[in-house]
């Protein structure tokens, strides 16, 4: 589990069924009645924000050991903020959010920790968010390769490999652009040396160069991912 204890992995484990996802099905959509948190086990699963016309704005790929709808905790009534749907055929463990609270109500210690783990994440929307508002559509695309460099990066002979296949529809929807101008401004880059596409894999040939290009804060690898 991504910066909990041991402890805390425990307390949640203790609240946890297994359930098995098929890709293309989707764990909870955006609007939902929310009785229910996820951790991934395994598999892939998109986190989205969709719009009133449908179109999605791709905020998280998560993996396993992620945790998925825990903004739904202390709150009335609450609905699922975001829309969660499978990649890859996988497994969650289901967590009633009544429960979870109860136990987290009981344990003074375990409730600072995971609003501390809920504050670090809400670090890592807000970048995101940061770099999409400010940075015009490059500095989306930019961004975006960035986190995916953090999360997937690989270093080879020719620079940073983004060990994953993503085609530029996906890289669109993490940058809530045209896939139009994603091909644009990859051409670009391309033309520019910044880097190079084998098969749906990207290679950047110069991250620290496309971090300056970006006005990058130069945030800790755990903030700037694109999980």
């Amino acid at each position: 589990m991504q910066n909990l204890s041991s402890s805390l992995w425990a307390l949640l484990n203790e609240s946890v069924t297994a359930k098995k996802v098929k890709r293309d099905s989707y764990l909870f959509k955006q609007g939902e009645e929310a009785s229910f948190m996820y951790i991934i086990r395994s598999g892939k699963f998109q986190v989205a924000k969709v719009d009133k016309d449908g179109k999605e704005l791709t905020l998280r790929i998560c993996k396993k050991d992620d945790i998925v709808g825990e903004l739904i905790l202390f709150k009335d009534n609450p609905t699922y903020f975001f829309t969660v749907k499978c990649l890859q055929d996988g497994e969650v463990g289901v967590i009633r959010r009544e429960e979870f609270e109860s136990k987290l109500g009981q344990n003074n210690e375990m409730a600072l920790e995971f609003i501390r783990w809920m504050s670090d994440h809400f670090r890592r929307t807000q970048t995101k968010f940061r770099d999409l508002v400010l940075n015009g559509k490059k500095g989306a695309i930019y961004s975006i390769l960035i986190r995916l460099a953090n999360s997937y990066g690989k270093q080879t002979k020719d620079g940073i490999l983004i060990d994953v296949p993503f085609s530029n529809k996906e890289l669109a929807n993490f940058c809530g652009v045209t896939r139009e101008s994603v091909n644009r401004i990859l051409q670009e880059m391309r033309s520019e040396n910044l880097l190079s596409v084998e098969g749906k894999k990207i290679v950047i040939h110069d991250l620290e160069k496309l971090k300056i290009m970006n006005n990058c804060e130069d945030c800790p690898p755990e903030i700037c991912s694109i999980d």
